[in-house]
């Protein structure tokens, strides 16, 4: 990988995210941002509430001016939120000023990492399966057409996944 590219982790919501973000930007030396905890942060109120008052529309618009932001940095490693690939822009602003890698897991997985989380706004619905799968089919190809790199992650330890993403990270130079 590009020593000044950044590192954005892309995919749907309990894929891991966060979790294997801080890791490899520990193993690499690198700064780490979580988009959702910085849009909480600079809005002084959580993602629900934000989705309450402004609409997801809202949080996009709060969600795409962050990631311009954050693409204007170089080196650091970015924990997406599920939905930023639902712009066009996000996904080509991310594709050129560093490399995706795209954080895949099923919708069991998904599901079981999920099922208790009283703060996704998208997963409040009586079938959380269900609406866990009507996402997948939405966003994966946006995932995909975004990724330099696609690494399957169901039943492996974010500490594992963290390996094999820095051994991809490592074929990419």
């Amino acid at each position: 990988m590009k020593e000044g590219a950044n590192l954005y982790l892309v995919g749907p919501m309990g894929v891991g995210k966060t979790t294997i973000g801080r890791l490899v930007a520990q193993r690499l030396g690198r700064p780490f941002v979580d988009l959702d905890e910085e849009i909480e942060a600079r809005a002084g109120a959580d993602i629900p509430w934000i989705f309450d008052v402004e609409g997801e529309e809202g949080f996009r618009r709060r969600e795409a001016a962050l990631l311009a932001e954050v693409a204007q940095k170089r080196g650091w490693v970015v924990a997406t939120g599920g939905g930023v690939v639902l712009r066009a822009d996000n996904r080509r602003l991310m594709r050129q000023s560093g490399v995706v890698v795209f954080l895949d897991a099923s919708v069991e997985q998904l599901y079981r990492r999920t099922r208790r989380d009283r703060r996704r706004p998208l997963l409040q619905v009586p079938d959380r399966r269900a609406a866990l799968r009507a996402l997948k089919e939405v966003r994966d190809p946006l995932y995909r057409e975004a990724a330099h790199l696609v690494l399957p992650v169901d039943g492996l330890s974010s500490r594992r996944v963290t390996e094999l993403l820095l051994e991809a990270l490592a074929g990419l130079d």
